[in-house]
């Protein structure tokens, strides 16, 4: 057991490491690029892709997603909600939780925004049609595997 389990941690380890080396290359140019690109910070970014449609998510919920003070947060919000891309409800449970939801408009700008955060970089891209399916079918074992 030992040895197969070193090798199988081993070829885990690198894997992640070279995911990881992928995803810190593509990071910083990328997201403040595409967040800029639609006139937000990267962090209103974040939040935006952080609510799904149709799904309302307390305010408190976001700053321990986005690893935020809920200040930031509430300023963050304050400069969606200008631009009528997010609004802010009332808990119907509990009327000092204030709920974020996307608007009709913040979901046609966040489908917009992820498809260009969703668009493959150069080194993925530049792969063999054959590669890219084995790695995506890969990613998506691994993915299954852990829920």
């Amino acid at each position: 057991m030992g040895v197969c389990a070193t090798t199988r941690d081993d070829a885990a380890t690198e894997a992640w490491k070279l995911l990881l080396e992928l995803w810190w290359s593509e990071r910083p140019p990328r997201f403040p690029a595409v967040a800029g690109e639609f006139g937000l910070s990267p962090m209103a970014l974040g939040l935006l892709k952080s609510l799904e449609p149709g799904i309302e998510l307390p305010m408190s919920t976001m700053a321990e997603w986005l690893f935020c003070d809920a200040s930031n947060v509430t300023s963050m919000v304050d400069r969606l909600e200008a631009r009528g891309l997010i609004e802010r409800r009332d808990s119907p449970k509990d009327r000092r939780v204030k709920l974020l939801a996307l608007t009709a408009e913040g979901e046609t700008l966040r489908e917009r925004a992820l498809a260009r955060l969703h668009e493959p970089p150069e080194a993925l891209a530049s792969l063999s049609m054959a590669d890219q399916r084995v790695l995506r079918d890969t990613l998506r074992r691994a993915l299954s595997a852990e829920g």
